[in-house]
């Protein structure tokens, strides 16, 4: 018997039967009835082709198991500070920092005819889900990953693989679901299965699912910043992402959603560790998902909410509910990141600096042993910045000693961050 029964009402999120975060004392009626989300889309993440690749970051080994067990004891933290929703994925999710071809990770519980699911897979979600239910949370269940779907041979594999995972669903009785069927369906190896690709194929998908699963809620995101009426129209939840979008663009790509009158719950369920945009998400009544590839999504991950980055999104979470936590000094608001034991991979770490409200900040200058490395001048602020969710990494050597971030805030002061190694 599952406690944790999810239901919509318009735009809002109800769990069993009362607006989410109604039940915090202290909570901000503006923010009842959101579902604050994470992508942690590797809970249950095995590589069928190179497992040894991923014996990193400190382990001797890569454990699926264990992956999945850390994960659900992470789990207790993060409800705390507001998390209801994460997004886990059934062919998981893209480790590009560190993988330059990922459609070679072989990250799929599908028979190449999408008719069988491995056992493993749906054991190890099955675990996910029930832990989740047990705290109260729901789950977002991704079928699909453009990097993974070329593991199902052809249009009709994928019809199969959409039926066999939704029932598959409905089997387990769950009440804490929802089903994404593709993520970000118009990008990457998706063009190559018009099924997904197209608006009119994934509207299909998203009824199959509906079907197949007893009545699920069920949405599909498409690429950042995409809005498409067929699909949208389609949904039961209206998914979104904000990769890669200025806050403005988040807005606008949101009015857009709401040109169309479907009075749907819009939800956010993939952005970037960006978390000033949880201020456009509290504004217009929207959902956000927290995306980190560094600290989230590359395998094996620490799912405890680590310094820096981690810890100021789940802190303004909290703020945005009306959650109450001790105070934080001034200083402590601010982290360089990228620096932490086992976060390297062949010399080469990712260095940005991490803010709680990086509103705040004009710009950051990088110091690599007192000289000047680069200039990052918008969020997250980034050595060797590509778009708000990549970057480029920084080779370290034997003759790196001191790394430093000076921090030009917008009221004038200035605040350095230092890093001796």
């Amino acid at each position: 018997m599952f406690k944790t029964h999810l239901n919509i009402d318009g735009e809002k999120f109800l769990i069993n039967g009362k607006l989410t975060y109604s039940e915090i004392p202290s909570s901000n009626p503006k923010a009842h009835g959101l579902l604050m989300n994470a992508r942690f889309i590797q809970a249950i993440f095995d590589d069928k082709a190179q497992p040894e690749r991923f014996a990193r970051f400190g382990r001797n080994k890569y454990d699926p198991e264990k992956n999945t067990d850390d994960f659900i004891k992470a789990l207790p933290e993060w409800y705390k500070y507001g998390l209801r929703a994460f997004t886990v994925g059934l062919q998981g999710g893209g480790p590009c920092f560190t993988i330059d071809d990922l459609s070679s990770i072989f990250n799929s519980p599908y028979s190449d005819d999408g008719k069988e699911l491995d056992k493993d897979y749906v054991r190890r979600l099955d675990k996910v889900i029930r832990a989740a239910d047990e705290l109260g949370m729901v789950v977002i269940v991704s079928l699909m990953y453009q990097a993974q779907v070329h593991r199902l041979k052809d249009g009709k594999a994928i019809r199969n693989a959409v039926a066999a995972a939704s029932r598959m669903l409905k089997e387990g009785k769950y009440t804490n679901v929802i089903i994404e069927v593709a993520n970000e369906h118009t990008v990457g190896g998706f063009k190559n299965r018009p099924i997904v690709y197209s608006k009119e194929g994934m509207a299909y998908l998203i009824e199959l699912a509906r079907q197949e699963s007893g009545g699920m809620l069920v949405g599909s995101s498409p690429g950042a910043g995409e809005v498409y009426d067929e699909v949208c129209d389609a949904s039961d939840i209206i998914f979104v992402h904000g990769n890669g979008l200025t806050r403005q663009y988040f807005h606008n790509m949101i009015k857009t959603v709401r040109k169309l009158n479907l009075n749907k719950p819009i939800l956010c369920n993939e952005d970037s560790q960006c978390i000033g945009q949880l201020k456009v998400c509290f504004n217009e009544y929207v959902s956000w998902g927290y995306y980190n590839n560094l600290t989230k999504q590359e395998p094996p991950v620490d799912w405890t909410i680590t310094p820096g980055e981690d810890m100021f999104f789940a802190r303004r979470m909290a703020e945005g509910i009306g959650i109450q936590l001790p105070p934080i000094n001034f200083e402590d608001q601010f982290y360089l990141q990228g620096f932490e034991p086992n976060m390297a991979i062949n010399g080469k770490r990712w260095i940005r600096l991490a803010s709680l409200y990086p509103e705040t900040i004009d710009y950051v200058e990088f110091y690599r042993n007192g000289e000047l490395a680069d200039i990052a001048y918008d969020e997250p602020f980034m050595v060797n910045f590509i778009t708000n969710w990549l970057q480029d990494p920084c080779v370290i050597t034997e003759d790196d000693k001191v790394w430093e971030a000076k921090i030009y805030l917008r009221d004038g002061r200035i605040l350095t961050k230092r890093v001796e190694l």
